[in-house]
């Protein structure tokens, strides 16, 4: 009879090949789960790429023509092809800054009640409205903008501003109803969502022991919170980033409420433009090849604008938080 150990050994020879087999296996998996990780990472850079070409080759006549100018230049005359970008490129930037200046405390506000403070049941069909607010469709917003929220706008709020701080630039002008502000209040009510479901994501990742030890040293339940937000400060302020990225390339939801006028102008309560709102306007209707050229140069001013305010709110998110992605909030 064979000895038990020649078994075992035999059976240790006869089971190599398998292992090996499926080492190779499992390697090549791993390979393979890598390349595809790294052709769809390429995937989306080359979409960016080609994006940035065919836009400068849509631009290229206006490049050539206004070149720089075309950045601070305020005329927009197709029939005499003169463009400037000036007027879309400052309404743009000031309904963004309105929508978050008025979204991001609302938003992350709630988004600490429904993830510390309230109970789990209500704050589960809260936070299902909120994400059910962040599926409507855009035009939704524009229309309950129209027929809801400039009347009031007319009637009560920018008459009171005229009155009292019609001293202010800002707040010159007569009640139109339509104009930068009311874009920015729109623009608010749609970033809401955002920054709210995804800070509050945030603040629920987090480690109950975290939340533990401040009250297990004696911190009070709102200084409990504030530590959970020092955690979820890179989080959150991804979440802002994210509210930012839409306010600044919203199209239709601005343009039904923003009305849509060429002039440069510093007062909230008078009409304005976007440059999403001029290309959503202008781009079927444009038939010289100077207008079509400046309406793409205007998207290629899009492009830049979103892609730096982007860097610097990296930068910023950089600043306040050391750098640090340890935590899970991490942006």
């Amino acid at each position: 009879m064979t000895p038990p150990e020649v078994s075992a050994g035999e059976a240790v020879l006869a089971a190599a090949p398998a292992r090996a087999l499926r080492t190779v296996r499992r390697r090549g998996a791993d390979a393979a789960f890598t390349l595809a990780l790294r052709l769809a990472s390429l995937f989306v850079l080359a979409a960016v790429v080609l994006l940035i070409i065919e836009t400068l080759q849509g631009a290229r006549p206006a490049l050539h023509a206004y070149g720089f100018a075309f950045l601070g230049g305020t005329q927009w005359d197709p029939v005499a092809e003169k463009f400037g970008a000036l007027p879309y490129i400052v309404g743009t930037l000031v309904t963004s800054a309105i929508a978050l200046l008025l979204a991001v405390p609302f938003g992350v506000g709630a988004a600490v009640f429904l993830a510390e403070i309230s109970p789990p049941g209500p704050a589960a069909v809260v936070s299902f409205l909120i994400e059910l607010l962040a599926s409507i469709p855009s035009i939704v917003f524009g229309l309950w903008g129209v027929f809801v929220l400039a009347p009031v706008l007319r009637t009560s709020v920018e008459p009171w501003l005229i009155h009292h701080l019609g001293f202010l630039p800002l707040f010159s002008g007569f009640p139109f109803g339509l104009g930068v502000l009311p874009a920015g209040l729109v623009l608010a009510v749609m970033v809401v969502p955002t920054v709210t479901s995804v800070s509050r994501e945030i603040l629920r990742a987090l480690p109950d022991s975290l939340r533990g030890a401040a009250l297990a040293l004696g911190a009070t339940r709102a200084e409990a919170i504030g530590v959970t937000l020092d955690a979820a400060r890179p989080g959150i302020l991804g979440a802002v980033i994210l509210a930012l990225g839409r306010a600044l390339g919203e199209t239709m939801a601005v343009t039904m409420v923003i009305g849509n006028s060429n002039r440069l102008t510093w007062s909230l309560l008078a009409p304005g433009a976007t440059m999403a709102s001029v290309i959503a306007n202008e781009f079927t209707e444009a038939v010289a090849q100077m207008h079509l050229a400046a309406l793409f140069e205007v998207a290629l001013v899009l492009f830049g604008v979103t892609l730096v305010v982007n860097a610097i709110a990296r930068l910023i998110v950089m600043a306040a938080t050391g750098g640090r992605r340890d935590v899970a909030g991490a942006a």
